[in-house]
């Protein structure tokens, strides 16, 4: 590859949201179902040692104290757990500047050099994972940095070099 091919533009919401959908398979991370398992037996516990001494002051046998303390012990544990994983869907997508600032994407033959405000980073060619093409955009799933989304509207309407690009990240990620 002779000349440099580059790509550029800003990220649309419907683009983060594509970036998302594109290396999620849900929507809360395993840190939320980990806390929220974590936190739904300790709420259970507190509520039964709760419904103990409420049935006990209330005079009731043993054998109730017990069946309704559990029962109302695992009610609270699941409704915990669920009103805690609807808390932590993730609601936006992106962050800080990603649909400010103009992303400029740069195909070398040593690296491929992404730029985005103050921030530029090389990134090796062996860095690059994985490639997934979707309807109108290509995500680059990377090694030691995060993801990375071009849209096919940043190529405008010169689709061939939009098609140039995307072959010269085929070759040389695979090689």
């Amino acid at each position: 590859m002779a000349d440099t091919l580059t790509a550029s533009g800003t990220f649309t919401k419907k683009d983060l949201q594509r970036l998302t959908s594109t290396l999620r398979s849900g929507s809360v991370g395993p840190t939320t179902v980990y806390y929220a398992g974590v936190t739904a037996p300790i709420i259970s516990a507190g509520i039964a040692i709760y419904a103990r001494t409420a049935f006990i002051n209330a005079g009731m046998s043993p054998y109730w104290v017990q069946l309704l303390s559990a029962l109302i012990a695992a009610f609270a544990g699941v409704s915990w757990y669920f009103i805690f994983m609807r808390w932590s869907y993730r609601q936006t997508h992106g962050r800080g500047d990603e649909r400010d600032a103009e992303t400029v994407v740069t195909a070398r033959d040593d690296a491929l050099i992404v730029e985005r405000g103050h921030v530029r980073s090389e990134i090796g060619w062996e860095a690059i994972h994985e490639i997934r093409k979707g309807r109108n955009f290509v995500a680059l799933i990377i090694d030691g940095s995060d993801a990375l989304l071009i849209p096919d509207r940043w190529f405008g309407k010169d689709t061939g070099t939009r098609e140039a690009f995307h072959a010269v990240l085929r070759a040389k990620a695979q090689a």
